[in-house]
């Protein structure tokens, strides 16, 4: 049997637009969360892996001179102590695993 034990802590960004859940896991740090329609800029401690799950997200990686739209399904990964800028057209959902 696996045994699941779990923290949850809210989040609100930019004006409550991008809210979430984060959580421990035996599996690590992660978060699950919805943005509103429009552009954020986030920055990063750790690596972290993000996962679409609904809608779509709009990104500029670091480093990057181009953006990428990522589909529910899709995924990411963000390196430790930078930032990223999304685009987001549609209401959206992800889960961030924090690596």
């Amino acid at each position: 049997m696996i045994i699941i034990i779990t923290m949850l802590k809210n989040n609100e960004y930019f004006g409550a637009k991008v809210k979430s859940i984060g959580f421990d896991s035996n599996e690590g740090k992660a978060s699950v969360g919805v943005m509103e329609v429009g552009d954020y800029e986030f920055g990063t401690a750790g690596p972290e892996l993000m996962i679409v799950v609904s809608g779509a997200l709009t990104v500029k990686l670091p480093g990057e001179d181009s953006w990428k739209t990522f589909k529910a399904g899709q995924e990411f990964r963000v390196p430790a102590s930078s930032k990223f800028s999304l685009k987001v057209a549609e209401v959206s959902s992800y889960l961030c695993r924090y690596l």
